[in-house]
Order: structure tokens, then C-alpha cells, then sequence
């Protein structure tokens, strides 16, 4: 009777363990690395933000925000001319051949996108791409449209480049996609770079906040619940036919970091045109699956395609907030076997 009842009392003390150690908080997440900087007037002030999913066996990188801001100010010039933009492509080439990657110029007939790619450990995963265009309208030295989006693509390939995954990554800075995606229409004409393409995640616009009410417009062709009447918000687009690709965004999503608004869009954009205007569109158009994260543009930013759109006007924590959405999501889908096409019980 006494040993039975000892033997019963270590069980119950051992379960009460097991429920403690269960009970305990999880450990702090760490924050992506961002410089304190003046916050312009339009930008809400934001606390530091949690970056890293709890969950994940192998947790992303982490950002650093001053790396962001650094190299928005290298890129603080118009990028219209052809010497600015061969200027432009010498910054890109040489911020990648530091990160250890071996970069090619694709010329097409009135520009040259740049390319990077670094293999996966399975011969047959198909490549993931995560591009941004570098060139901006004249007389616009375009902080937001799109230094902010090539900025966060190479954040991504210094912290991604040399990761063991299953998918290859490719990194790619498009010219002329303010002449009418001149640049990604002719990317996407070459069957050598569509070969074996899974995936393609687009960075558009990434570093604009405004807190006035009132101040985020909507477009009429959208019925989309927002956060707020303001914005401070990250949208993302995406076309229902590869929705695992637009999902692992919310999926590794924080709710610490900026407010994630997701997009499902039916038929290639064709009923809603208003998201035909970025490097995704020719993918779609492919039948590549593709999703354009934006801080909405002219819905928001009074700076659009102006003198004004200037690095100083753009909110540095909200941006590298933003940077670790992408690299998570990216992080994850790296690592995914699965297809990136819907299932036919879950198409819209």
C-alpha cells in the first residue's frame, strides 16, 4: 500500500511538471533591427515589432532596418535617365556581388533587368522570385516607388542567400516598369525564365504610412474590410488560382507587425484592372502564380511620381516591418514542397 501510494504521488508530481513547464509564456521573439529616425508628420509613430513567427522550426532572419535606410539613401536620385539607371544597376550589382551572389544583366530592347539566383537543395522544387522594379519617373527621385521594393529585395538576398532550402531563389530588379512593364513584360517573353518557375513574389511600393482619418482611399472595384481609415496598413494581391502562395503571408503573419490586408483576385485582374499595374501582371498573364505587396500607392501616398517622394517622408519602422512580412513568408515558401496551385475544393 505505501509503495503504491509513493509510486502515485511521483506520477502526480511528474504530471504537475509537465503542466508548469506546458503553462510557461514563450520566450521573447526577437525584433528586426531598426535605427530610431525622425518620423515625418503623415507617419504614425509605431513601437518596435516582434518579427519571427513562434512556430516555425527554422525561424527566419532577421531584418535590420538601418541596412533598409541606408540603402534608400544610396538610391535617393531620379531613375530615368540611361546614366542613372546604369548608376542604379552598379549599386544593385555590387550590394548582391557583396552578399555572395553572381548577378547577370538581361538586356531587352530599351533597358536591362538584373538577375541573381542561387540553387535549392532539390533538384525538382521549382524557383521562387522575388523582384522589384529600380526605375522611377522622370523627375522623381521615387523613394517609395520603388526604392523601398528593391531595397527590401536585397535585405532579402543578404539574408536568404546563402540558407539551405528546398527552392532555388532568384532575385530580380526590372527597368521600365513606369514605361508600362516594359521590363517584366519582357522578362516574362523569355521561356528560359519561365522554365521551372513556381512562384513570384513582387515588392511595390513598401514604406508609406498616413494617420490623418480619412486619408486611405479604397477603389471603388474593391469591397475590401480594412483596419482603419488610415493607412498604416501592408496590402497584398494575389490571383485565386495559386492562393497557398498569397496565404503563407497571413500565415506567417504577426499581429505585432504592420496590419496584413489580403487580396484574392479572380480572373487575372480583369474585372479590377486597377492591380494590372505592377510587375506581377505579366506572370498572371503566363499562367505563373504572383503576388504584389504594396502600401497602395496613390491611394495613400500624396508623394506619388513627384519631387516630393523622398526618403524622409517615408515611415523607417513600418517599412522594415514590412521587409520581415516578406522575409518570413519567403523563409517559409522556400521550404514548401507542395504546390503553389489551389486545390479544387478551395478555388473562389
Amino acid at each position: 500500500m505505501i509503495k503504491g501510494w509513493k509510486i502515485w504521488a511521483l506520477g502526480a508530481i511528474a504530471c504537475l511538471l509537465i503542466l508548469f513547464t506546458a503553462c510557461q509564456p514563450p520566450r521573447p521573439i526577437a525584433q528586426p533591427s531598426v535605427a530610431p529616425s525622425p518620423t515625418p508628420e503623415s507617419a504614425p509613430v509605431a513601437s518596435p515589432m516582434p518579427s519571427l513567427p513562434p512556430t516555425t522550426s527554422a525561424l527566419p532572419p532577421i531584418v535590420k532596418g538601418e541596412r533598409l535606410m541606408a540603402d534608400l539613401k544610396a538610391l535617393n536620385f531620379e531613375r530615368y535617365t540611361p546614366a542613372d539607371l546604369q548608376k542604379t544597376r552598379a549599386f544593385i550589382t555590387q550590394t548582391l556581388t557583396a552578399a555572395g551572389w553572381t548577378v547577370n544583366e538581361q538586356p531587352f530592347d530599351t533597358g536591362v533587368n538584373v538577375v541573381a539566383e542561387r540553387p535549392g537543395t532539390d533538384p525538382n522544387a521549382g524557383v521562387l522570385l522575388v523582384g522589384a522594379h529600380y526605375d522611377s519617373v522622370r523627375g522623381s527621385p521615387g523613394a517609395d516607388d520603388n526604392a523601398t521594393g528593391v531595397v527590401v529585395a536585397l535585405e532579402v538576398a543578404r539574408l536568404l542567400g546563402d540558407r539551405k532550402t528546398l527552392r532555388p531563389l532568384r532575385i530580380v530588379l526590372f527597368d521600365q516598369e513606369e514605361a508600362g512593364l516594359v521590363g517584366s513584360y519582357a522578362y516574362a517573353q523569355r521561356p528560359e525564365n519561365l522554365k521551372n518557375l513556381d512562384g513570384v513574389v513582387i515588392l511595390e511600393m513598401l514604406g508609406y504610412t498616413c494617420s490623418t482619418p480619412g486619408c486611405q482611399q479604397i477603389p471603388v472595384e474593391f469591397k475590401v474590410e480594412l483596419p482603419s481609415d488610415r493607412g498604416d496598413f501592408l496590402a497584398i494581391a494575389g490571383d485565386t488560382e495559386h492562393l497557398p502562395l498569397l496565404n503563407a503571408f497571413s500565415e506567417n503573419h504577426q499581429p505585432s507587425l504592420p496590419p496584413l490586408v489580403s487580396v484574392p483576385i479572380p480572373f487575372k485582374g480583369l474585372l479590377t484592372p486597377v492591380v494590372l499595374r505592377s510587375d506581377h501582371t505579366p506572370f498572371w498573364f503566363e499562367g505563373i502564380g504572383a503576388v504584389m505587396l504594396t502600401d497602395t500607392a496613390h491611394l495613400r501616398n500624396p508623394h506619388y511620381h513627384r519631387r516630393t517622394d523622398t526618403p524622409d517622408t517615408l515611415d523607417s519602422v513600418f517599412l522594415a516591418g514590412n521587409a520581415q512580412i516578406v522575409v518570413n513568408a519567403v523563409t517559409d515558401l522556400l521550404d514548401r514542397p507542395q504546390s503553389f496551385m489551389t486545390a479544387a475544393t478551395d478555388q473562389s
